[in-house]
């Protein structure tokens, strides 16, 4: 039994997380800001906070010790900086949800060493000093920079599933149904995905294993734009009205310029097997207009 911090832990992938680890028996412990409810009652150790506040931190776990820390919720040098302040010399390992923003949209593959923590140039900041991209690629540098415990940074693409409170994926389920416009840059760039689940599933095996550094996560192959509205269109029995001029309204959230994907030939060296894109998501897309039947 591991004793495990997971900060952000009741919602989406982060909830399924703590699912996952309170089956295998380990002593878990999450924080949040309490605005959403949980439904682990007393197997869990639920601490309300603000993960982004120092001194919020040091209050909280000043002289605690884990084996392993969820953070699923820091996105700037700032707040790794706090982060390994508190927690240097009292925790096992660090394990980091990062993204597939840290690198860039250019039709080419993605590997871990396309973007290298361990020498980014760090610029200290908040939130406001930064896009999402930049933010995840600052935090990435400064744990792999400053941090005295082992790390892994995960770099999930987007994630999907039935209860993803951003809706990315229903978006364009809803759209269709309702005949309204969207909006996209290029149909043909291709993106790739994780469900919900197997990031989790992820997520407990980079901490439970002994591996370290970056990791790419997702599931294995890649569909393009209008392969995508393609699918849905075939669900829903709807045509789809799509744009390359449309106003910020209309825009899909999914509107990339050029392929965006990463490899993870690292990962599976290391023994996790990715599930296969086509093999859910067709499935996912039925299971949402089911819902939005009902």
């Amino acid at each position: 039994m591991k004793k495990i911090l997971v900060l952000g832990g009741t919602r989406f992938f982060g909830r399924k997380l703590v699912e996952v680890l309170l089956e295998e028996g380990h002593q878990v412990t999450i924080m949040t800001r309490g605005t959403t409810s949980h439904p682990f009652d007393d197997q869990v150790e639920h601490i309300i906070g603000d993960r982004s506040m120092k001194e919020q931190l040091n209050n909280h776990f000043e002289g605690r010790k884990f084996d392993i820390v969820y953070d699923n919720i820091c996105y700037t040098s700032n707040e790794a900086r706090d982060f390994c302040e508190v927690f240097n010399g009292n925790i096992g390992k660090l394990v980091f949800t990062s993204s597939l923003s840290t690198y860039s949209a250019d039709g080419k593959e993605k590997r871990e060493e396309d973007f290298d923590p361990y020498d980014y140039p760090i610029a200290w900041g908040d939130k406001e000093a930064f896009t999402y991209n930049e933010g995840k690629r600052q935090a990435e540098a400064v744990f792999f920079q400053y941090a005295t415990f082992p790390v892994v940074a995960v770099r999930f693409p987007i994630v999907l599933g039935e209860d993803d409170y951003t809706r990315r994926l229903h978006f364009h389920v809803e759209r269709i149904q309702q005949g309204k416009t969207i909006g996209f840059v290029n149909m043909d760039a291709e993106m790739s995905f994780i469900l919900a689940s197997e990031a989790a599933a992820f997520l407990k095996w980079a901490g439970l294993s002994d591996v370290e550094g970056p990791f790419n996560a997702t599931a294995k192959g890649k569909i393009s734009m209008g392969e995508l509205i393609h699918i849905i269109e075939k669900v829903t029995g709807h045509d789809a009205k799509i744009t390359l001029e449309g106003d910020e309204e209309d825009t899909s959230p999914f509107a990339i310029p050029a392929t965006w994907y990463m490899n993870t030939e690292k990962a599976g060296k290391a023994g996790f097997v990715f599930s296969k894109l086509e093999d859910w998501l067709p499935a996912l897309i039925e299971k949402i207009v089911g819902e939005d039947k009902h």
